[in-house]
């Protein structure tokens, strides 16, 4: 690797330091190893104090153990200017004012994308202006760090930590849900917990699964328990191995399905691909067990389309099948969308990107309300609709509100 005088990396380095001296680091990685240990995968470090000196705690991240090395601050400078030139080609810092990104190309070059540490205090226009150089080459900001080991165990890297070609749609669409759900996690303060249970239906090969428990364990660093639930035993068997290799804690998977599955004191329940009512049936396990964040993408819209009656003014429009079904679609999400409000929570439907399964592309989102309201305005909304479309029974509404 060149750029060893790169005045970028130095800045960047400078800063590394800097942040440490001033107990500042809030975490400082280095990944993408390209050096000779084979098992070697990043150097993870923060800053502790040993017998009232603040040292350089160096996590060494192999693929079978982790070693820990403390280093004096004052030799924290050379060590990680000989990382970044022969061994590393990426290190993120995070200390308490920014974020800095470094990336160096396959030529040498190196690149930096800073932005504000989004826990820190708003600055003014002219500290932009100041650190605005540092930014120019700014990347597009990632949710999911490209070089975890969870992503080349799944096949989404090779070994050498690049996007395999075929997977770009799935790594597209790791990192956009992650995206949403780290807004969501801000909005309802779930990283403020001191453990989260999160629950995956349909977790099928787990890429999903997988990428929630890394972001809670890696980037918020919370206690978190995931239990991904999938009908196909082969699959469930297969991700209970994947997370054994990776020697990971507190995921797990189980055989069964949404309709059945007991759950109880779930923070954030997640259900893509649930087809017809085993939306319902994940939404009102929701509901029920009190999930701070509700993930659906439904698709199979099957018990509102045969009981939908035409409005007379309609009747041109939906005698054609394609936009009956496409009515029936919005209907039931809307009504489901309406019973979340109903029962406490601020709901959006939005497109989301495609799985794998289906060309369905809807998310729907519900954040729990955290203050109470008066939600008999929406019920009666709901029962105007169903009357309207002359529809007798939604499963969810039945779920909540018929007696046991």
């Amino acid at each position: 690797m060149s750029n060893l005088t790169s005045p970028e990396l130095n800045s960047f380095v400078q800063e590394c330091v800097n942040a440490l001296t001033d107990n500042r680091l809030q975490r400082l990685v280095f990944s993408k190893y390209r050096g000779d240990d084979k098992e070697l995968n990043r150097i993870a470090v923060r800053s502790v104090e040993l017998k009232n000196q603040l040292v350089a705690s160096c996590l060494y991240e192999y693929r079978t153990n982790h070693i820990t090395k403390n280093v004096e601050i004052t030799e924290t400078g050379a060590l990680f200017q000989q990382w970044l030139t022969a061994d590393f080609q990426s290190a993120h810092l995070i200390c308490s004012e920014w974020e800095v990104q470094l990336s160096i190309s396959k030529k040498g070059k190196v690149l930096i994308n800073k932005y504000r540490n989004k826990n820190a205090p708003k600055t003014s226009n002219k500290e932009n202006t100041e650190d605005s150089a540092m930014s120019h080459n700014r990347a597009k900001k990632r949710f999911v760090e490209q070089h975890r080991p969870y992503l080349r165990e799944l096949g989404i890297t090779d070994a050498k930590g690049e996007i395999i070609p075929s997977m770009s749609r799935k790594w597209k669409q790791i990192n956009k849900f992650i995206e949403v759900l780290s807004r969501a996690i801000d909005n309802t303060g779930l990283a403020e917990k001191n453990e989260v249970h999160i629950a995956d239906f349909g977790s099928g090969k787990a890429y999903l699964t997988f990428a929630v428990h890394d972001y809670f364990t890696d980037k918020l660093r919370v206690n978190t328990q995931v239990t991904g639930v999938e009908l196909r035993q082969g699959l469930v068997d297969l991700c209970n191995q994947t997370a054994s290799k990776l020697a990971l804690t507190g995921i797990k998977f189980e055989q069964g399905d949404v309709q059945h599955f007991k759950a109880q004191g779930i923070n954030i329940m997640i259900a893509l691909h649930a087809c017809d009512i085993a939306t319902d049936y994940a939404l009102h396990m929701g509901i029920s067990t009190g999930a701070e964040i509700i993930m659906c993408s439904p698709c199979c819209h099957k018990q509102i389309r045969p009981q939908m009656k035409s409005p007379d003014m309609l009747a041109p429009l939906l005698q054609h099948g394609i936009h009956m079904g496409q009515e029936a679609e919005m209907v039931t999400d809307g009504l489901r969308a309406l019973l979340l409000e109903a029962n406490g929570y601020d709901t959006q439907v939005f497109e989301f990107i495609s799985l794998e399964h289906t060309s369905k592309n809807k998310m729907i989102l519900a954040q729990k309300r955290q203050q109470p309201r008066d939600n008999s305005a929406i019920l009666e909304q709901i029962a105007g609709i169903k009357s309207f479309y002359g529809i007798k029974e939604q499963c969810l509404e039945t779920l909540l509100y018929s007696k046991p």
